[in-house]
């Protein structure tokens, strides 16, 4: 199992792998692809670092693997491995082979879309959407699971007991509303293949004075994002859980979620809770650096802010908000999240493993 290039314990493999644990562990040898070998994870599987000696003996012993982004070119499956690709989002943004200029120091990286896909043997999909997507911009032929995403599953399942875990460890206070600030990276602002430096253009200062009686704020930046974010004045405030392993469990503790071109409101919305896009600059990203596959004027389920003062005015009127966005959050619940239940793990290791 391998999460984001073995930064984190997460995401749909992470539950994939748990729902196997619980249900086979008698039947399977469990691997996990960690940069960090400490990290602890239930059932202590053996942990091996990415391009290790070890990493490459587990790969090359392994029938299965299972990842949630592109592996790496270096590697070839033997004929007899099975690759599961539950890939990491519902696209809003272009992909892959839909990109028309990728801003990347790659100049092969639409091709390496097609060449690791090829070795895919099973590809996950939460909505018919993205499965055909996912076909398009990946030149994808093979099988294509339409079960929802198994890293959703904690969304369906989960008690008020687990969300006073998170805020503990996180040390919330029990008499604050929690917002969820998660931004997408710019594919302009790379300083090295693979690593970007982003600049945080909400200001939380001002956040603060106007709402910190009420609110704390988490900052969720994109896991390519290389820069520590400064939080000097507001540290009482906001909270940096860019390396919190598990979004799923902040999405638990969030009452809102503020984000501009990221995929993870289509995951949020699972827990119909307000959403807000901060897209200040939406026209550049829009028409120049990828464009979009939805009509983001249109169809998202809250409204396009573009400055600081339009997201607290937001913020102080979210209940308002709530009844202006309900039918257009039920259409669009309807099509991206119906699937997802709770029970995607089950869905697919009965496929695949069964």
């Amino acid at each position: 199992f391998c999460s984001f290039i073995g930064n984190y314990y997460s995401d749909s493999p992470k539950y994939l792998y748990e729902y196997l644990y619980e249900n086979y562990n008698d039947k399977y040898d469990f691997v996990w692809v960690l940069n960090n070998k400490n990290v602890e994870i239930p059932g202590n599987p053996k942990k091996v670092k990415r391009f290790s000696l070890d990493y490459y003996r587990e790969v090359a012993r392994s029938k299965y693997w299972v990842i949630n982004g592109r592996q790496s070119d270096i590697l070839v499956k033997r004929d007899d491995q099975v690759i599961v690709s539950t890939w990491h989002g519902t696209p809003l943004k272009k992909l892959g082979l839909d990109i028309g200029n990728i801003h990347s120091r790659n100049p092969n990286l639409k091709q390496s879309y097609i060449d690791v896909s090829k070795e895919w043997d099973y590809l996950i999909s939460p909505n018919k959407y993205t499965t055909d997507i996912l076909k398009s911009s990946f030149g994808y032929q093979n099988d294509i699971l339409e079960t929802g995403y198994p890293r959703n599953d904690i969304l369906y399942k989960y008690n008020e007991d687990k969300v006073n875990q998170i805020k503990t460890s996180l040390n919330i206070p029990d008499d604050k509303k929690v917002i969820c600030y998660a931004p997408t990276w710019r594919d302009d602002e790379f300083v090295d293949a693979g690593q970007v430096k982003f600049k945080l253009k909400l200001e939380l200062n001002k956040l603060k004075e106007a709402l910190s009686d009420e609110y704390i704020i988490l900052i969720r930046t994109h896991y390519f994002i290389s820069n520590n974010l400064d939080l000097e004045g507001v540290g009482d405030f906001a909270i940096d859980v860019s390396k919190y392993d598990d979004i799923g469990e902040l999405y638990l503790i969030s009452d809102i979620l503020i984000t501009d071109y990221s995929s993870v409101f289509f995951d949020f919305a699972n827990l119909k809770r307000p959403i807000l896009y901060y897209t200040y600059d939406l026209e550049k990203y829009e028409n120049v650096l990828r464009g979009f596959y939805i009509d983001i004027h249109e169809e998202v389920p809250g409204p396009l802010l573009r400055t600081t003062e339009e997201v607290i005015d937001a913020i102080k009127n979210i209940e308002s908000l709530k009844e202006e966005y309900g039918d257009k959050y039920d259409i669009f619940y309807e099509r991206f999240c119906s699937i997802d239940d709770g029970n995607a793990s089950r869905r697919i290791v009965e496929k695949i493993w069964e």
